[in-house]
């Protein structure tokens, strides 16, 4: 069998399956166990696949069949130019977690933190100004920040050991070297006291699922990805709201947070703000339009 034959036959396994889209998910698998992209498949497309990787996506199908998320089949994901390990330990990055990261980066932009994916020699660096990114997953959102902000230290904070550990993966594989992850602990327990007062800049992708919303989740969502980084609690703003309560003491003047939330919590977590007496709140929709990042900004 050739990888033309064999791509044919993981294409017929998925529509059985009603896995789609077919040809894309089919493309993605195949350049994961093969090796080559897509622009090099027509130097392979007529030879016989060499027995592991045969099997490797053979596996992969198998999982992917059973109704595993492609991300996790793949044990990868790209965010924002990065690519990024990915398993059940942590949150799929998502398309609307990237512009939660443009919108952190504008802000930064507008306290006066440069911006640049050009790599700066020792000379132009500047001493780090200090962020934080509170529940940090995959560590997706760090690395971004740290990878477009040259002058930035990034603290990077989650409660699960296990979610710092494919951060730690993730840090590792990106050499991003001005990412700090933190002990295990929540929200802004386990950053050093002497960021207090400080921080330009907070961002949080945080769970805002109400657990009465569970149910209306994919099945891929509810049975694969961590209850913990997607359920809040009762209402669905516990962690929001903690978010709110607690960012001012670690926010320097002028600072700002810079949070994913729902649609529908738009209105009352913008209320929340104003009453906690952050100087500006606001809510950025996402590209899709829909009300997604919550900014609030200190005096």
């Amino acid at each position: 069998m050739t990888w033309r034959e064999l791509r044919a036959e993981v294409e017929r396994e998925l529509a059985r399956a009603g896995v789609g889209p077919v040809e894309t998910e089919a493309r993605y698998m195949l350049e994961r166990a093969s090796g080559y992209d897509a622009a090099e498949w027509f130097e392979i497309a007529d030879a016989a696949p060499p027995a592991l990787a045969e099997r490797k996506l053979r596996d992969m199908v198998r999982r992917r069949v059973a109704g595993e998320p492609l991300q996790y089949v793949l044990g990868g994901w790209g965010f924002r130019g990065l690519d990024l390990f990915v398993d059940p330990r942590v949150l799929i990055p998502r398309p609307e977690t990237e512009w939660v990261v443009e919108v952190a980066l504008e802000e930064a932009a507008r306290v006066g933190l440069r911006r640049t994916r050009r790599r700066l020699s020792l000379v132009e660096a500047h001493v780090p100004a200090a962020v934080a990114d509170i529940g940090t997953g995959s560590g997706a959102i760090a690395i971004a920040l740290a990878a477009e902000l040259p002058d930035v230290e990034v603290w990077a904070t989650d409660v699960s050991e296990d979610g710092l550990a494919v951060a730690r993966a993730n840090v590792a594989g990106c050499a991003a070297t001005r990412v700090r992850l933190a002990e295990p602990g929540a929200w802004f327990d386990p950053l050093p006291a002497r960021l207090r007062g400080s921080l330009r800049l907070i961002v949080s992708n945080p769970p805002y699922i109400a657990e009465h919303e569970v149910s209306d989740l994919p099945d891929e969502v509810a049975a694969y990805e961590p209850r913990g980084a997607l359920v809040s609690g009762p209402s669905g703003t516990e962690a929001i709201e903690v978010l709110l309560e607690r960012a001012p003491e670690w926010l320097a003047p002028g600072a700002a947070l810079v949070c994913e939330i729902a649609p529908h919590q738009a209105g009352a977590m913008t209320e929340l703000g104003r009453s906690l007496g952050y100087e500006t709140v606001m809510v950025r929709d996402d590209l899709t339009g829909r009300a997604r990042v919550l900014v609030a900004r200190t005096g």
